[in-house]
């Protein structure tokens, strides 16, 4: 197994399969997580290679390829996972026993118009997807709670990684010193040119854009950070600020590692960050 740093997450290579892990997250035995690339797979071109998503034209027979070879290395039974049909809002889901796999093995069976996940119960993989969009992780080390979120421009405007932790708090009594979060790979803020109908949204929420749009030029445009503009919104529901893990890793710098929308600009696959409680139990 090689390991590599690079700024906080470690990458490692499982049976030549790269993943990559945060640092914080991987300090609690009670937990499992991984950030996929989109090297080690079996797609083809444009969707090369190991694509998880079901949704972006791919063979699905492929795709579950993919999806299988990732459970295996893992060590997680497919049909723990469940995974989203998420569509750049704001909506949390809360996942009980009976949603367990649900997404895992055809697209019809994801959990509807969701871009956030919570969950207390063991053996739940709970995975989102993204190609340039923004992957959030959340652990809660005393109630043992675990969540994601997938925070594009639109869901990160919509308050996902907020919205997020007013489920943790209010239905599993959390408190937000107690939440680690993780904020994977995405486009950054080098790379994600946006108008300016994007910036005045921006601005309408955060009611500035100080720290979130670099570079605003004469015509209007400029670059958003939404690493920046995620991580305000979980300081402002009062999870410190060293909980919070990012990785400062730019999917369109690193199309080579992880699949860019915004660089192949056209139809490609999607990565996935998934986060499971193991059991109590477990050592």
């Amino acid at each position: 197994m090689l390991l590599s740093v690079l700024g906080y997450m470690i990458k490692k290579n499982i049976n030549s399969l790269p993943l990559w892990f945060f640092q914080n997250l991987l300090e609690y035995e009670e937990i499992q997580h991984f950030v996929s690339t989109r090297i080690g797979g079996f797609s083809n071109p444009p969707y090369d290679s190991l694509n998880l998503g079901f949704h972006v034209g791919d063979d699905p027979e492929v795709v579950l390829k993919n999806r299988e070879q990732i459970a295996l290395l893992l060590g997680i039974p497919l049909h723990n996972f469940t995974i989203a049909r998420q569509i750049h809002g704001c909506n949390v889901k809360i996942i009980t026993e009976d949603l367990r796999g649900d997404g895992a093995f055809i697209y019809d069976t994801a959990i509807s118009e969701t871009d956030a996940m919570v969950t207390n119960i063991p053996h739940i993989c709970l995975l989102v997807l993204q190609a340039d969009c923004v992957p959030v992780l959340f652990f809660d080390v005393k109630q043992k709670v675990i969540g994601v979120a997938h925070a594009g421009w639109r869901g990160t405007v919509r308050m996902v990684a907020q919205e997020t932790v007013k489920v943790l708090k209010e239905d599993f009594n959390c408190s937000p010193k107690d939440i680690l979060v993780g904020i994977g790979p995405s486009i950054g803020p080098c790379c994600y040119e946006v108008d300016s109908e994007i910036i005045a949204q921006i601005k309408n929420v955060f009611h500035n854009t100080k720290g979130y749009i670099n570079s605003e030029s004469p015509d209007g445009k400029g670059y958003i950070n939404l690493w920046e503009a995620n991580k305000t919104q979980l300081v402002q529901m009062g999870i410190p600020e060293e909980n919070i893990e990012t990785t400062h890793l730019c999917t369109c710098c690193n199309h080579t590692q992880f699949f860019s929308y915004r660089y192949q600009d056209t139809e490609t696959g999607r990565f996935g960050a998934g986060i499971m409680l193991k059991s109590i139990y477990q050592r």
